[in-house]
């Protein structure tokens, strides 16, 4: 018996071979490249190649070798010993426990601070390590989208297709998006509001042995250009600012060295800070710094906003300090897409070691200073 099927919207753009691996794994790659040879598996009518990447919509012509295929007969070992479903593993439930928001393109979950988004060097535990327990019902295992450092925390956006991280990767690449994170900072910046604008290059031999890298201002010709924007959004007197922070650009510790470029570090980073992160009293000896908020633009013309609640360590700051956690205020200028009235997405699923430097805030490094220049809020 013949059958013929649509290409489903979630496999637009991958490969045939990829195609089948999902929606008939028992068909080895051996008789597809038969099959295709001969001309029994077709698309929209025509020939194909295992290569081909196929389109939404388009009809997929299967012969009875590939509809009534089945899987091959268990060992005895196998039968006694059965795969255990990921969703049925120790971790698999911490990460669903985070989700913000959940479509069928995409998940935005609360990164916890401490968790990697990427395996490491010495690292048994992280996001992408993880991502099997938010696959669901679809074919394939999401995949990231971007990355935030181990010890931040906050928003995460996770793509469920790969039509879904293509699009968002574009956005991101184009910048059409808003990520606004929030930082304690030790001192207060002299501008309440500004663009930094300092070029950042990777400086090694730092840590024990040398292989501890770190980013640092730079006008050598491999450095990249940076600019973070940055308001002060409340003070606990000289010692301690509220600091908002939205990155241009997206480099490797950009607001953290950014910030320690004014001599105000971030509290908790002694990698850039030095002893001048430090905190005192009940302030935890943590990275302060928090992915509040993204707002970015859909491969479907919509916009995805999501807003993450501060961590415990930060939370009980904030108390300690008299700030509001729950501030909404938006206090950077609008991009040209917040000109316009973008549908607010409701959620549909509810669900390394530190290393002191005696070297100055503010003061590591550098062939030039960073630059920051102030800019004036659009009243609304």
């Amino acid at each position: 018996m013949v059958d013929s099927i649509s290409i489903d919207a979630d496999d637009d753009g991958i490969r045939l071979d990829r195609w089948f691996k999902r929606h008939h794994p028992h068909v080895s790659h051996i008789l597809l490249q038969k099959l295709l040879r001969k001309g029994e598996v077709r698309l929209d009518g025509k020939r194909a190649d295992t290569n081909t990447h196929i389109v939404a919509g388009q009809k997929i012509r299967l012969p009875p070798q590939v509809v009534h295929a089945k899987a091959p007969e268990k060992t005895h070992k196998e039968n006694d010993k059965p795969a255990p479903h990921p969703l049925a593993t120790k971790d698999m439930g911490s990460l669903a426990d985070r989700i913000l928001y959940m479509d069928k393109q995409v998940i935005v979950i609360d990164k916890p601070p401490g968790l990697a988004t990427q395996g490491g060097s010495g690292l048994t535990k992280h996001v992408d390590g993880m991502l099997d327990s938010l696959q669901y019902e679809k074919p394939d295992r999401p995949r990231l989208v971007h990355r935030l450092d181990r010890d931040t925390s906050g928003v995460l956006m996770i793509a469920r297709t790969a039509t879904a991280a293509s699009g968002l990767s574009a956005s991101l690449a184009l910048r059409d998006t808003s990520k606004v994170y929030w930082a304690l900072t030790h001192g207060v910046p002299k501008q309440k509001n500004g663009v930094i604008k300092a070029a950042l290059a990777k400086e090694g031999g730092h840590g024990p042995h040398g292989r501890d890298e770190r980013m640092t201002v730079s006008d050598d010709e491999d450095a990249k250009a940076a600019l973070t924007e940055y308001a002060v959004m409340a003070t606990a007197g000289t010692e301690f600012a509220w600091v908002a922070a939205r990155p241009i650009t997206g480099r490797t510790h950009q607001i953290r060295v950014h910030l320690a470029s004014l001599g105000t570090p971030i509290v908790g980073d002694f990698k850039y800070g030095g002893t001048g992160a430090r905190p005192r009293g009940d302030i935890a000896d943590k990275l302060h710094l928090h992915a509040r908020s993204i707002d970015i633009g859909r491969p479907d013309g919509n916009r995805l906003q999501a807003t993450a609640p501060l961590p415990p360590h930060m939370l009980k700051t904030w108390k300690t300090l008299g700030f509001n956690p729950d501030d909404r205020s938006h206090p950077f200028p609008a991009k040209k897409h917040e000109l316009k009235k973008a549908p607010v997405q409701k959620p549909g699923h509810a669900p390394p070691s530190r290393e002191k430097s005696k070297t100055k805030p503010g003061m590591q490094k550098a062939k030039r200073k960073a630059t920051s220049t102030g800019h004036k809020r659009k009243s609304k």
